[in-house]
């Protein structure tokens, strides 16, 4: 696979555009803003946008989705428990195909009730669930600390350690990570009880 990962917007999202390489049909993940750069990208490498994916429903990364179907023509994937427009519904498990690629589907709630990551080809898109350096806020409609919790330390902790870590947003020190230096240097990954990470998280 090859990742274009594009700085958009004021709140400092990431957009991205994830191409496999056999067939240059490709996944948009959270369109929001600068959608002339996607299209460019999209057209100077002569892409086929199989799906435009949603890590949540949170508007900063679905406000493109609109305008990027009616460019594109692809249909929009979402975790089954969100509320916005969507063509497809996948869930824990699935796995979206492109090319010959794919994706694994990880519902990972906590920043929001239908937050997902996305897992393949030694790379996890991880959406708002994980930053470098922190993690998404559970103060907004659908949040939970406790949820964000079993997110972080039940589905995350125990994936590989080499995964190369894509983020919603660009908050930390580095544009990417990995799961093993986030579990060595990002506070928010250090084991703790639920209830002192509750405590933490206010």
């Amino acid at each position: 696979m090859i990742v274009h990962q594009i700085p958009v917007g004021p709140m400092q999202n990431f957009s991205y555009i994830i191409v496999d390489e056999d067939t240059s049909e490709s996944l948009i993940v959270d369109p929001s803003w600068n959608l002339m750069e996607l299209e460019l990208i999209i057209k100077e490498n002569n892409l086929k946008i199989k799906y435009i994916v949603n890590t949540h429903y949170h508007d900063d990364h679905t406000r493109g989705n609109e305008e990027m179907v009616t460019s594109t023509k692809a249909p929009i994937v979402q975790h089954e428990s969100s509320t916005l427009k969507n063509d497809i519904t996948v869930k824990d498990g699935d796995f979206i195909e492109f090319g010959n690629s794919k994706l694994m589907v990880l519902h990972t709630p906590g920043h929001s009730n239908d937050s997902i990551c996305l897992v393949g080809d030694g790379k996890i898109f991880s959406g708002d669930t994980l930053f470098v350096g922190n993690c998404g806020r559970i103060d907004l409609p659908g949040g939970s600390a406790s949820k964000l919790y079993h997110s972080l330390f039940d589905v995350l902790y125990s994936l590989d350690d080499d995964l190369v870590l894509y983020p919603g947003h660009n908050y930390g020190p580095t544009e990417t990570s990995t799961i093993g230096k986030e579990k060595m240097t990002n506070m928010i990954m250090q084991k703790r009880t639920e209830q002192q990470f509750l405590d933490m998280m206010g």
